[in-house]
């Protein structure tokens, strides 16, 4: 059986997912998580063959986990499981040490199939994220501004950017007002505008909000 641990911090997710799995013979579903930080604890008390996570969760981003499980013995391998387009963030799931990407509108039968290919050491992408990665080899050219932020930069960019504000940023971040304020700044000063409304514009045209 493959042991199977998913981190989503949404509940209606985590529900499907289950349901998609007990369809399964050979997998098996041992542990559900609902922020990062669970889910590191989880990692360090048991032993999981994969790991299904979200990008987007509270406390812990699913990139800061895949950071961290880089420094486990024997290392847990993730399976990346977003809402967001592969062209935004597989790279740099895979980059962090992902052992595939997949969007969340895949279909519940490529799941079952990336969770086996994961679980046998070897990667999971779609034939669309092969495209992206040949192109990027291909064609490789100077990294646009955003591709310098942090991943925190680039959270408080992507919260900026819909509307929200500092008090409110800080509460979903679980930072401080002041911190979230710093990170503000210095996601003006490496994307080089001066206000929310260039921030929310740039957004709009690199595609990280619609």
């Amino acid at each position: 059986m493959i042991r199977v641990l998913i981190a989503d911090d949404h509940v209606i997710v985590r529900r499907g997912l289950r349901q998609i799995l007990a369809e399964a013979g050979d997998i098996q579903l041992t542990g559900e998580a609902s922020n990062g930080r669970e889910v590191l604890r989880m990692l360090r008390e048991n032993w999981y063959d994969v790991l299904v996570l979200d990008i987007s969760m509270p406390e812990v981003t699913g990139l800061e986990v895949l950071q961290d499980i880089q420094k486990m013995k024997p290392r847990p391998k993730a399976l990346m499981l977003s809402m967001y387009p592969e062209k935004q963030f597989a790279i740099r799931a895979l980059k962090s040490g992902a052992t595939g990407y997949l969007t969340k509108d895949s279909a519940p039968e490529e799941l079952l199939t990336a969770i086996r290919e994961v679980a046998c050491g070897r990667k999971y992408i779609t034939h669309q994220l092969a495209e992206i990665l040949a192109d990027e080899v291909l064609f490789e050219t100077e990294k646009p501004a955003h591709e310098l932020l942090s991943e925190r930069e680039r959270q408080v960019w992507r919260l900026l950017a819909q509307g929200k504000g500092i008090t409110e940023i800080a509460s979903i971040l679980y930072l401080s007002p002041k911190t979230i304020s710093t990170y503000r700044r210095r996601v003006l000063e490496k994307l080089r505008l001066n206000n929310n409304a260039e921030l929310i514009r740039y957004a709009i045209e690199t595609g990280v909000i619609q």
